[in-house]
């Protein structure tokens, strides 16, 4: 019985078609490995920017509890900032009738660009763009990555 749908001869793909179907899937896979790496890298400045605030955000915290005097006061060094980032997760003890520790982060966050839990620290006497900590107290935190961003900044700045 023959099969009008089917052609003589026509049993498979000939080596040309393979040819064509593989150099096409390799054009588009090339395309989108950079597409992921760009996706990987945006989303760990998110995780960058989201650590550094909430640093950030814990350390304003600490300054405004110890500005209001809810908890004990820091060195009069410190000028009311926490002498340590580990301060903060362990909390500062509170004043008045609470008893119990005040605490500001539950842990120190890892930084996405080194993999580590070490964040690079400046004090309120120390120049904004400082790589060098004066001691004393915690007033700033910067990655330590010697990194460029995707928009050219350098994660150090940020």
């Amino acid at each position: 019985m023959r099969r009008p749908w089917i052609g003589k001869g026509s049993r498979g793909f000939t080596l040309m078609e393979l040819l064509i179907t593989a150099t096409v899937l390799m054009i588009l896979a090339g395309a989108v490995v950079p597409i992921a790496r760009n996706g990987i890298q945006r989303q760990k400045e998110l995780e960058l920017r989201r650590a550094l605030r909430e640093m950030r955000t814990a350390i304003d915290d600490y300054k405004a509890a110890a500005d209001q005097q809810k908890i004990k006061a820091p060195p009069p060094e410190a000028m009311g900032y926490p002498t340590t980032l580990q301060e903060l997760v362990e909390g500062a003890p509170m004043t008045g009738k609470i008893t119990g520790k005040m605490r500001f982060l539950r842990r120190i966050p890892v930084d996405p660009m080194t993999g580590k839990a070490e964040w690079g620290l400046r004090s309120i006497n120390d120049e904004p763009t400082s790589t060098s900590w004066g001691g004393g107290s915690v007033f700033d935190v910067y990655s330590q990555s010697n990194g460029t961003a995707m928009n050219g900044s350098s994660y150090r700045e940020w």
